[in-house]
């Protein structure tokens, strides 16, 4: 079996993080949506509203699972029994720095890292400038999944 880990913090999910497991669907045999979890961060949305965006956001796809973790995600990926960590990609920034985290990852197991680039649509959503444009008020329609509930 295929199975990959889509790591993310999801504060919260986005329209690009949607692009990339929708279209990862058509090459892993099940993904395990990874929700980590940093006591130093600070996030706008709790755990649990997190994990209910990405579960209603798939609701009905049984290649999907939805997970939380602490500590290094290939020692989840370990425990999940998954050979593969699915990773996007918008911008050559991006890429630098997954390129660093996938070496990383890469030396201390034996998982592969897969790149997508998201959908050119798409390439300039990121969770910061969500989060950014509800702190203010905005319409993120068109940034977010509809399950995505602005407080």
């Amino acid at each position: 079996m295929r199975r990959a880990v889509f790591p993310g913090s999801f504060d919260p999910i986005t329209l690009g993080h949607y692009d990339i497991i929708e279209r990862g669907l058509t090459l892993f045999d099940e993904i395990i949506i990874a929700i980590g979890i940093n006591a130093d961060k600070k996030y706008m949305f709790s755990l649990e509203e997190r994990k209910e965006f990405i579960e209603q956001s798939f609701k009905g796809e049984s290649k999907i699972k939805v997970m939380t973790y602490k500590g290094l995600t290939v020692d989840f990926c370990k425990k999940q029994k998954a050979n593969f960590i699915l990773r996007g990609l918008r911008n050559p920034a991006d890429f630098e720095f997954e390129k660093a985290i996938a070496h990383t990852n890469r030396k201390m197991s034996e998982i592969e890292t897969v790149f997508l680039l998201t959908s050119s649509g798409k390439s300039y959503i990121s969770s910061s400038i969500v989060r950014d444009v509800i702190r203010n008020g905005g319409d993120v329609t068109g940034l977010v999944p509809e399950t995505v509930k602005v407080k």
